[in-house]
């Protein structure tokens, strides 16, 4: 796929909002029969333009109380090195969401933990052991105002 028409923009908006809809309930919604429909959203997946479908857990009712953003410094900025760090990270459940970063630091992670004395069980056990890793600080979040909003894509 090279570009999107829009009937594509309409079935990622709606999907994004409920990816469990029906086939026959999305091709309603955006005004397709249901065989086209299907057509689109499979040339959607395979485009990469959808990477998945997952349920939306509430962390804290599954006993993850703490969200933490912590940023990494490297002690030396290599590609072979900043490769190895990437791929431990990729490793570690409790981190939830990894970026490379400009300006002060090299990754900033969300990570998610049962409670403050995990947190720092974990920090100094696991984050403070990465390759390469020359310091880390940690901010917490107090309580989430938004998360995991939909992209704003157009209507």
């Amino acid at each position: 796929m090279e570009t999107l028409d829009k009937f594509d923009w309409l079935i990622l908006n709606e999907l994004q909002r409920d990816g469990r809809l029906t086939n026959a309930e999305l091709a309603q919604r955006v005004g397709l029969s249901a065989a086209p429909c299907w057509r689109r959203v499979r040339a959607l997946e395979q485009g990469g333009y959808i990477q998945g479908y997952r349920a939306v857990i509430d962390r804290q009712k599954v006993g993850l109380d703490v969200l933490a953003f912590v940023r990494l410094d490297a002690e030396r900025n290599r590609g072979d090195l900043t490769r190895e760090m990437e791929a431990a990270i990729q490793q570690i459940p409790e981190v939830i969401a990894c970026h490379y970063i400009s300006g002060t630091g090299t990754f900033e992670l969300e990570v998610v933990a049962r409670d403050l004395q995990s947190f720092s069980v974990f920090a100094r056990d696991v984050l403070l052991n990465l390759p390469n890793v020359k310091d880390l600080h940690t901010s917490f979040s107090l309580g989430e105002v938004k998360a995991g909003a939909a992209l704003p894509l157009p209507h």
